[in-house]
């Protein structure tokens, strides 16, 4: 149970801190207050616990594939945030910067609320269970302080790049994050019969399996897969498209403003 928990949490803290780094990063480099995090944790927070003590009753909406829709939801509207704050940015006009705080919020508010409902319906299994309450917080607790020291390493290593660097890094971690999350959600609508499979791309699960502990960091990181799906590569590839194309239409709207 020890390892288990420190895998699962690690898993789910390490998707929220490398999109909080990044954005506090980005935040940083523009010169922006970090009081948009704040608002960000907090609506999370109080978001995951609503989501994770009604799931019982989510789970039966859509003929009982809430919890998928909803989880793909959320992953979907992260990705939908990031494309809009890159393209804020790149406009570069104070009716648009003013937008971005905003954007970071809810992006913060949207990964907490999916992976804290997560971990707060895992620790609430476990409670009903005393011989593993002690080695499952104990595994939590381990997990949570790994996933946040790799976010708080990655900010700093992100602040040691020469600062035009530091945007284009930021930029190409947001990208990943959205790819991330929109391959995550097609998987979610294919279980849920939304959406129909598809070929599988490759099959590595014999070197690096799904569930082996570096298979669930890299899933976490990249959104690692060792049988992925057309369906999903193409998910994975219009996330990253979505926030390399909101860039580039930013920059080129701002060249032809006179």
């Amino acid at each position: 149970m020890l390892l288990n928990s420190v895998v699962l949490i690690l898993q789910e803290i390490l998707e929220a801190a490398l999109l909080v780094s990044v954005l506090m990063a980005f935040t940083r480099v523009i010169n922006l207050r970090v009081y948009w995090l704040a608002g960000g944790i907090g609506l999370g927070c109080i978001g995951s616990l609503i989501l994770s003590l009604n799931m019982v009753t989510i789970s039966e909406w859509f003929d009982y594939v809430g919890q998928e829709v909803v989880n793909a939801s959320l992953q979907f509207a992260i990705t939908l945030v990031l494309a809009l704050l890159t393209l804020l940015y790149s406009l570069k006009t104070p009716a648009t910067l003013k937008w971005l705080p905003f954007c970071m919020t809810l992006a913060v508010a949207c990964s907490l609320t999916r992976e804290g409902s997560e971990i707060f319906i895992y620790i609430e299994g476990v409670l009903s269970q005393p011989p593993h309450i002690r080695p499952t917080l104990t595994g939590s607790g381990i997990g949570a302080g790994i996933g946040i020291s790799v976010g708080v390493l990655l900010y700093y290593g992100l602040l040691g790049l020469p600062q035009h660097w530091i945007i284009y890094s930021c930029l190409l971690l947001l990208a990943i994050i959205a790819g991330n999350m929109s391959a995550q959600a097609a998987v979610l609508l294919i279980q849920a019969d939304w959406l129909s499979s598809s070929i599988v791309l490759w099959n590595s699960s014999n070197w690096l399996p799904e569930n082996s502990i570096p298979g669930h960091l890299l899933y976490a990181l990249i959104g690692y897969e060792a049988t992925p799906s057309l369906l999903q590569g193409l998910a994975y590839g219009a996330g990253i498209l979505s926030v390399l194309m909101a860039w580039s239409l930013g920059r080129i709207c701002n060249k032809a403003t006179p």
